[in-house]
């Protein structure tokens, strides 16, 4: 099985390593750079579609914007799928926010703790493991504590605030268009919903006409 065969997100029993429900970021460090995507979700080793060049467009996009708001501004670090390390799970979010309190969690090869906001792009083929609260990403960053998680829809373009609330996400807001989004992470950010997401031509001879 290979990732272009792949349709949604699955369980990598085929992979050689220890049982599913044992693997640790250690095991999952030695895997072969094989042009597989995987992460481990309570032990479990994961094996996800490649993104498609659409989903690297708009993880492009969000994370030029979060830098510009983030970096420039002096409040963190904005880092572009790095592999983070939240102990007994290792994902790869689309982008990851760590404020300046906690930048001693971005090591030279990973992050190891918990970041104080995550992106997931989500695609056909992963929406359902990213708000998946019990197995999937959703619950997996909602057990770890991370305090904010950005679900970006490429095909409605909008961008979707889950806040940890009492050991589970709650929506605050789905914002389109030039909704700026509601982030209580980076309450003084204000980025409208559509720069991150690419301009159709409309909107681009729009823009032109002003």
């Amino acid at each position: 099985m290979t990732t272009d065969t792949l349709t949604t997100v699955v369980r990598a029993d085929h992979v050689p390593g220890p049982k599913q429900g044992q693997w640790t970021y250690a095991d999952y460090a030695r895997l072969p750079d094989d042009g597989h995507r995987y992460e481990v979700i309570d032990g479990v080793l994961y094996m996800a579609p490649a993104p498609i060049p659409a989903h690297e467009i708009v993880a492009v996009l969000i994370h030029a914007r979060l830098a510009v708001a983030v970096i420039d501004a002096g409040l963190g670090m904005v880092l572009g799928s790095p592999d983070v390390d939240l102990g007994g799970i290792t994902v790869r979010p689309d982008a990851v926010v760590v404020l300046q309190a906690n930048i001693a969690i971005i090591l030279p090869k990973l992050i190891a703790g918990t970041p104080d906001l995550v992106v997931e792009i989500a695609s056909p083929s992963t929406a359902a493991h990213d708000r998946d609260a019990t197995s999937g990403k959703q619950g997996a960053y909602a057990r770890s504590g991370v305090p904010e998680y950005w679900i970006a829809d490429p095909d409605a373009k909008t961008v979707e605030v889950l806040i940890l609330e009492d050991g589970a996400y709650k929506a605050v807001g789905i914002a389109s268009g030039t909704d700026r989004i509601p982030s209580r992470v980076l309450p003084g950010v204000t980025i409208p919903a559509r720069d991150c997401f690419p301009r159709d031509r409309a909107d681009v001879i729009s823009a032109a006409s002003r």
